[in-house]
């Protein structure tokens, strides 16, 4: 057995005689993550990428936009022809229209590893032949990136050094939460997690929980907790109306918001101007007036720590649920309290309130990008089809350059993107696209040439996530499968054509980059006795930490990095920047959309995102084959669907095929549906353009969460349900496209 990790949990594993791959958690993690099951599709399934491809109509035809990508069939071709093909077309595309010309879009989850780290390889040789157009921020929590400097000043602090569970423990009376506590989520984080805390943390809690949420089960059922079944995206309406009765009653803390607040009088009057009471919110909300007036007395009458998941910012005007959060915990003058005050992404990843050390982990380093354009990276359709307009972007206006070639390693636009109808029409647009893969991924049958890459099970790295315990020794447990090659050798060989090897490389292979970034990091133990012990265990973190603890205790010596230096419930700049979606303090802005049915588009508790869909945990939690859609019986029944039943989801911007299951966790009126089905179009169904396998990005829309941060809006749709006569067109994401021989 050899050691290796993932960003759902450290293992051990070995290839049997057989060929079947044996994983074992990590003796020291209590609660190891299911996901360890999927590993065994990363070696050897059919959906592999086994050579080198190219799209006939590219091969063929050469550089242009073509509406075939997605439908046409793909030439094997040998490494070196299409390495050769791909340098001579990354220097045309840069000799005539300049580095700005070619997108980065990588993502970084393809590995846990440090050194084969897709989007840090991706980054570092672009950088090294002149540079890129970048994205920037997350589709997991962008809209807040953007956001919490203007209100709070660090960005950091609130998502990577929020309040410890220990110390929620020890001290908080009651937790309002916001999107709940999601055990599925704290499974995973970024780089790995050897031992997963969260869910005993949560057993130990002597807090009440509100949980705030459509969905019953976004809290454990381990956890004690009373429900308020709340309608989507109307979570900023019920926190508006707390803080309206806080003001009413005068209960809030007024002595704490005149010494660490700037622009609390404005919005108070707003509360009042608009009244925004308990009334005018359970008409919104659903949630019982009398139900709201009790929760906020109960709210300043404990310890109460507010908590918002990430998925209420990934919505369109995202910004107010988060702000009007933190306006209400300064509101209760318990902010920098142990155990009070507010907390972002609890229940969104597993290292959000962890005790872990907080040390920096060895990487590659990227180099510098001369390139100064950026995009929003929830932009990507609007970059390709709107080449040379302008957009706004947290005060500034830019403008989106003309891209040629796209180049993506570690992600998949088709999984993590919104109205994937659109994408594709997207897609058609650049001269070549360019995608490592694994798996033919729609992202890979999307591109023009696809290049096999290895997965982590097949290469030697060093792993470890934010907060983690221990870095891994990530041995090579299985051959790569095919002609499969690491991206860092895809990339020397690049490099090498373009007269940019020692730029690149440096000299070394991917061993010595691995013994280099380790003895620069530490000398002892050496890395020879790292790599035969398979792991070093880390210095502990802090126990108990309270946010913005120093911020209390002294604002003068230690203020926010805010303009006034205090946490500004009305921002003098965001207010000046004169957005009507976004204005300066957190207002009640209604979603534009309705329909019969609100979509919750969240994340699956049988994979990370859709990397490993084949696997067989993924697998054994579809209905019919298909990704599997919760109704509430009622909704069901007005419907005449059964569980089991194939159905047809659907708006205006799209449809889906996905398995129901009847479930009475959904409040009336909400279906929910994950993410990360791999997308498999169906262009000529008698119903119209479907997916069949249950995508529901089919379903959302491509709009930004405000002009301030042109954040993902793809938690929410509106849309109906209907069984959907049989026969159903059959699923074919997880098979190779149409190929010919060399």
């Amino acid at each position: 057995m050899k050691p290796s990790t993932s960003h759902w949990g450290a293992f051990s594993a070995e290839v049997d005689a057989e060929g079947r791959l044996r994983v074992e958690p990590h003796p020291a993690d209590p609660a190891p993550s299911p996901l360890l099951g999927n590993l065994a599709a990363a070696l050897g399934h059919p959906s592999r990428v086994a050579r080198p491809a190219v799209r006939r109509s590219w091969l063929e035809r050469g550089p242009g936009p073509d509406d075939r990508r997605g439908r046409d069939e793909f030439v094997e071709v040998p490494w070196d022809d299409v390495l050769d093909r791909l340098a001579a077309e990354l220097d045309r595309v840069r000799t005539e229209h300049g580095n700005q010309a070619i997108f980065g879009g990588s993502y970084g989850w393809a590995s846990a590893g440090r050194f084969h780290h897709a989007q840090s390889q991706l980054h570092r040789f672009l950088n090294t032949i002149g540079g890129f157009t970048a994205s920037r921020n997350t589709y997991s929590n962008g809209t807040s990136s953007v956001l919490l400097p203007h209100v709070v000043g660090d960005t950091h602090a609130v998502l990577r050094q929020a309040s410890t569970w220990p110390t929620i423990a020890a001290h908080t009376e009651l937790i309002v939460a916001f999107g709940g506590v999601p055990e599925k989520n704290v499974f995973v984080t970024p780089g790995g997690v050897t031992v997963h805390g969260t869910s005993g943390h949560l057993t130990r809690l002597r807090a009440r929980i509100a949980l705030i949420s459509p969905l019953r089960d976004d809290i454990p059922s381990t956890v004690d907790a009373r429900w308020y079944p709340i309608r989507p995206a109307t979570d900023t309406a019920l926190m508006l109306a707390l803080a309206h009765t806080l003001v009413v009653e005068g209960r809030h803390d007024r002595e704490f918001l005149d010494r660490y607040c700037v622009g609390y009088p404005e919005f108070e009057r707003y509360l009042i101007d608009t009244g925004t009471d308990a009334e005018w919110a359970a008409g919104i909300t659903g949630i019982p007036a009398t139900d709201i007036v009790t929760l906020a007395r109960e709210m300043a009458a404990h310890r109460t720590l507010i908590t918002v998941t990430w998925s209420l910012q990934r919505t369109e005007h995202g910004e107010q649920p988060v702000w009007a959060g933190i306006a209400l915990a300064a509101m209760l003058g318990q902010i920098g309290l142990p155990g009070g005050g507010f907390g972002h992404g609890y229940g969104s990843m597993g290292d959000v309130g962890d005790t872990g050390p907080e040390i920096r982990i060895p990487s590659l380093p990227q180099g510098v990008n001369p390139v100064e354009e950026f995009i929003p990276v929830a932009r990507i359709a609007d970059l390709l089809l709107h080449p040379g307009e302008t957009y706004d972007y947290d005060g500034e206006v830019r403008r989106y350059p003309g891209t040629r070639l796209v180049y993506w390693a570690g992600g998949n636009p088709f999984h993590h993107h919104q109205d994937l109808n659109r994408l594709r029409r997207a897609f058609t647009r650049p001269d070549t696209v360019v995608v490592h893969e694994p798996h033919w991924t729609a992202t890979a049958r999307h591109a023009d040439i696809v290049l096999p890459a290895t997965t982590a099970l097949e290469r030697e790295d060093l792993g470890s996530g934010r907060r983690d315990t221990h870095l891994i020794a990530m041995h090579r447990i299985g051959e790569p499968a095919g002609e499969a090659r690491d991206d860092y050798a895809i990339f020397a060989a690049l490099a090498a054509r373009l007269g940019v090897s020692d730029a690149f490389t440096e000299g070394r292979t991917a061993r010595q980059w691995l013994e280099h970034l380790y003895g620069g990091w530490r000398a002892t133990p050496s890395f020879a006795e790292f790599w035969a012990d398979g792991e070093l265990r880390l210095p502990p973190g802090r126990e108990h930490h309270t946010l913005f603890a120093d911020f209390r205790a002294d604002p003068d010596t230690h203020p926010l990095k805010t303009p006034s230096g205090r946490i500004e419930i009305t921002s003098a700049t965001v207010a000046g920047f004169g957005y009507p979606d976004c204005p300066g303090h957190p207002v009640w802005l209604p979603p534009t959309e309705a329909g019969p049915l609100w979509l919750i588009a969240n994340q699956p508790h049988t994979r990370l995102h859709s990397q490993l869909d084949a696997g067989d945990v993924s697998q054994a939690g579809k209905v019919a084959g298909r990704e599997r859609i919760r109704l509430n019986p009622a909704d069901a029944a007005a419907r005449g669907i059964t569980t089991g039943d194939v159905v047809r989801v659907f708006n205006t911007r799209g449809a889906c095929l996905a398995g129901a299951v009847l479930d009475d966790a959904l409040r009336p009126g909400v279906v929910q549906l994950p993410t990360g089905a791999w997308f498999d179009p169906v262009d000529d169904h008698p119903t119209g353009p479907l997916c069949a396998h249950g995508n529901p990005n089919v379903l959302t829309a491509d709009i930004p969460s405000s002009r301030l941060s042109q954040g993902c809006a793809g938690q929410h749709a509106a849309v109906d349900v209907e069984r959907f006569p049989e026969p159903a067109p059959p699923v074919q994401a997880l098979h190779p496209p149409l190929r010919k021989g060399r």
